[in-house]
């Protein structure tokens, strides 16, 4: 997934479409926002802005992706690092700034997603973080359609 969103859907839309690829933003939802985090943070030249609604943030510590992890990378932990966005931050790879929308209602919040882990990563290392809990919000489309207009808008105002 990370070569077809990293680099062959850019090439496509460039190659198809009246766009400036210099203007990139990305973002995702739950493990599509920790994907959103960890290719900004690999490739921080391209992406102008970067956000996420209620990403995992440490998969390799989370009881219900850790497993995952191990299936698809193998036993050695050292390598799930380039993989994990709190351990990229940790290894020495930065981005200006993050904008995070977590629902505080969301069953996954503290077994897998645990927010707190980035903000953390985040202080640690100088990184700008919005972290945003939203009360009464879980994981679902109700809580991504409610705050979608918030997020757009703070990605145009770091492409224009």
């Amino acid at each position: 997934m990370y070569s077809y969103i990293a680099e062959e859907l850019p090439a496509l839309v460039g190659a198809n479409f009246p766009v400036d690829m210099s203007r990139q933003a990305i973002f995702g939802h739950s493990m599509g926002g920790h994907g959103a985090l960890t290719i900004a943070l690999k490739n921080p030249e391209r992406y102008r802005s970067c956000s996420a609604f209620a990403p995992i943030v440490q998969p390799s510590t989370a009881g219900w992706s850790r497993p995952a992890f191990e299936k698809y990378l193998g036993a050695d932990e050292k390598s799930w690092r380039a993989y994990d966005a709190t351990l990229l931050i940790e290894d020495g790879k930065r981005y200006p700034e993050f904008l995070v929308d977590q629902g505080a209602a969301d069953g996954f919040l503290q077994d897998g997603l645990r927010p707190w882990l980035l903000d953390e990563a985040c202080k640690k290392a100088g990184i700008d973080l919005t972290l945003r809990v939203q009360e009464g919000y879980d994981h679902s489309y109700n809580f991504i359609s409610t705050f979608m207009d918030d997020h757009l808008k703070w990605h145009a105002r770091r492409l224009g």
